[in-house]
């Protein structure tokens, strides 16, 4: 492992931990609250969020040790189980006070298929591109990670989870057009792809139905949300704004957030940030998003680095994961797009996303030992 550890990207490793910890710390105070009101001690979420945390810390470790190859048959196997998971979900999964079928439970724990998705779907595109480089001009094999994204995408939107769903579509989408699939495959996919909306929309509009449920076109109504603070349109977001308004410049002061006392019922999950700001202040906050800037960054250079289709389709698969996520997130709880519940990065609780993003971090940091040794090859030669 020590030889590993030579060859992965430091800046990357130390950001990760470091943003790893501080997140494990926020849902601490974030969800104190909460955590007293249903349990009687204030911990309750935070060591459950430490257990996963610990459990992504033994995935990674095997992974980073796992040279790439040996998911060239594993992950069309993972990729199988999913989908079964999935249509499961639909059709024996336990409904949530919300109406969605998004977790499979063992005991106390909830595990969420669709986070697992992304990743799964990430490596997917890249061994199968790498297995079939020479035949990418050929539609069907170009086509089969897209067909996947939009399996796991259709079966994540049914359940229903719009903000998963959008999330996989995007990531599908981003690593077909970044891979070396032909400009003719594109074009054509690209217009067949417009047709398909348009085939739905008017149908749609001639019989009068809606692809969406009631709650998500009232999210749609997200503009001047403390106009509506007694509604559930507007009161989140409207808490959210109170929260990074009542954090100073700087300010060091962890656990004297006011908001977390129920005003924002779900704090330490989606709307982790406002938090971040009111404690820490607004300077806490920017550099948070530097550090994210910093991440991706650091991701899609080791990507530009990689010297095949598999290790590259992963960083910038991973990049964009952490990216989407930063973006739907934040611009939800600044009231610019609608909410849908995607969890930010490395901060927000949930157990089955720090597994994911752990996952998708130590396959980097896989692929940076992998960059490593070719490059080591290639100086002996």
């Amino acid at each position: 492992m020590i030889r590993a550890f030579n060859k992965m990207d430091k800046p990357l490793l130390i950001l990760s931990i470091f943003m790893f910890i501080f997140g494990l710390f926020m849902i601490l105070d974030a969800s104190s609250m909460k955590s007293f009101l249903n349990t009687g001690e204030n911990t309750k979420y935070f060591f459950r969020q430490l257990i996963f945390l610990v459990s992504a810390l033994v995935m990674a470790i095997i992974i980073i040790r796992k040279p790439l190859k040996k998911y060239n048959k594993l992950i069309f196997l993972i990729a199988g189980v999913l989908i079964l998971m999935l249509i499961f979900l639909l059709v024996a999964g336990t409904e949530t006070s919300a109406g969605v079928k998004s977790w499979i439970y063992i005991g106390p724990f909830g595990l969420q298929p669709s986070e697992f998705a992304k990743v799964a779907l990430i490596l997917f595109t890249g061994v199968y591109y790498q297995m079939n480089q020479k035949r990418l001009d050929n539609p069907v094999v170009a086509l089969t990670p897209l067909v996947l994204g939009a399996i796991f995408t259709i079966l994540t939107l049914l359940q229903p989870d719009g903000g998963t769903g959008l999330i996989l579509f995007f990531i599908s989408a981003i690593l077909f057009y970044s891979s070396n699939v032909s400009k003719e495959i594109k074009v054509k996919t690209t217009f067949a792809g417009l047709v398909v909306v348009v085939i739905i929309l008017l149908i749609l509009l001639v019989t009068g139905g809606s692809a969406l449920t009631g709650m998500q076109k009232s999210r749609f109504n997200y503009k001047k949300p403390c106009t509506r603070y007694q509604e559930d349109t507007g009161y989140q977001v409207c808490n959210g704004y109170i929260a990074i308004n009542n954090g100073k410049l700087f300010s060091i002061e962890p656990g004297n957030s006011k908001q977390k006392y129920l005003y924002l019922p779900e704090a330490y999950t989606d709307f982790i940030f406002p938090i971040v700001v009111e404690d820490m202040g607004l300077i806490t906050g920017i550099v948070v998003i530097l550090i994210y800037m910093i991440i991706i960054i650091r991701i899609f250079m080791i990507g530009l680095r990689s010297y095949n289709i598999v290790n590259r389709t992963i960083c910038y698969g991973v990049a964009s994961y952490i990216l989407l996520h930063v973006v739907v997130n934040l611009t939800g709880v600044l009231g610019l797009v609608p909410l849908t519940g995607v969890p930010l990065p490395f901060l927000s609780y949930g157990g089955s996303f720090a597994l994911t993003l752990a996952i998708g971090l130590a396959l980097v940091q896989r692929v940076s030992i992998e960059n490593y040794n070719f490059l080591q090859k290639k100086v002996l030669k």
